[in-house]
């Protein structure tokens, strides 16, 4: 049996896409079913259009792309990063599997330097305001810029001008280039997006179950519930994946811990609010969260300078 895999056309996005085509495959096999997974690339708004992400609806620029090739039948699984997905759930998809996260620290890359070597006025680059919002609250005196581009497009920026960029750890480590990391930055001092690190894999509801099944046994129990806590709760504060919110759930023994941080964008000013509760519940402890920092004052700091 043949299946179709809807993929961007990135490096990262075809690894990502292989390892799970790979998983796929071995769970049909403990199935009793052989599955030959085969990759379609799939061009997206995120991929064609060069203007900074924070500018052309960050939220979905890299999905609705794949979601409509899926529901038009040109594949019949998609694969994203799960931090790229619309927080509200897709009415004629399923998410049919999150898969065990991989590390969900941000890495620093420069040609040596920690963080705190820099020189003062140093220039990094990143495209999430996010991360530069916490640079900044950790270093003011440093200068950030916006940065686009592939994972080696942003490091050969190292060459050209900028002394240090901000990439996820996760995919550096997915191509093979985690030596590109001068300092992995512990969620301590830098909250990573809510899902970063985390797959998502789609499919439609109705699919053969003869494979559909075998993709669901992909889906890791606690890594979905962290980050079902972490989404539900930039959900209610309607902020998509560029906003500087950080979040970032554990589970141990049935408790879901919640950290979570709304900064703003000069990162003079941050909120921060821990939650624990029943894994079971992460929606409602998550969302229970999002109204908290809601109460403490988050959009208005998700909206200034």
């Amino acid at each position: 049996m043949k299946l179709r895999l809807g993929t961007r056309a990135s490096v990262l996005a075809r690894t990502q896409s292989g390892m799970v085509a790979d998983s796929i495959t071995e769970a049909a096999a403990r199935r009793g079913v052989e599955l030959e997974v085969e990759l379609v690339m799939i061009r997206t708004e995120g991929d064609v259009n060069r203007q900074s992400l924070v500018g052309i609806s960050q939220t979905g620029v890299f999905v609705n792309a794949l979601r409509d090739a899926l529901m038009a039948g040109v594949c019949d699984v998609i694969v994203h990063s799960l931090k790229d997905i619309p927080t509200a759930a897709h009415a004629d998809l399923e998410l049919a599997a999150i898969p065990a996260r991989e590390d969900v620290r941000d890495a620093l890359c420069t040609r040596g330097e920690s963080l705190a070597d820099l020189p003062q006025g140093a220039r990094v680059g990143t495209g999430s305001p996010r991360r530069a919002a916490q640079i900044k609250a950790l270093r003011p005196d440093l200068n950030v810029e916006g940065l686009r581009g592939n994972i080696d497009t942003r490091l050969g920026k190292l060459d050209d001008g900028l002394d240090a960029v901000v990439l996820a750890a996760a995919g550096l480590s997915r191509i093979g280039r985690s030596e590109a990391a001068t300092q992995l930055l512990e969620p301590t001092e830098m909250l990573p997006a809510p899902g970063q690190g985390a797959l998502a894999v789609e499919i439609m509801p109705d699919a053969d179950p003869t494979w559909a099944d075998a993709v669901r046994d992909l889906d890791d129990i606690a890594t979905r519930q962290a980050v079902t806590a972490e989404r539900a709760l930039l959900g209610v504060l309607d902020a998509g994946c560029a906003a500087p919110v950080g979040a970032y759930a554990t589970v141990k023994g049935g408790t879901l811990t919640l950290r979570s941080r709304v900064i703003n964008g000069s990162g003079t000013l941050a909120l921060n609010e821990t939650s624990t509760g029943p894994a079971s519940e992460a929606n409602s402890l998550g969302r229970r969260t999002g109204f908290t920092l809601l109460g403490r004052g988050a959009a208005r700091l998700m909206g200034g300078s």
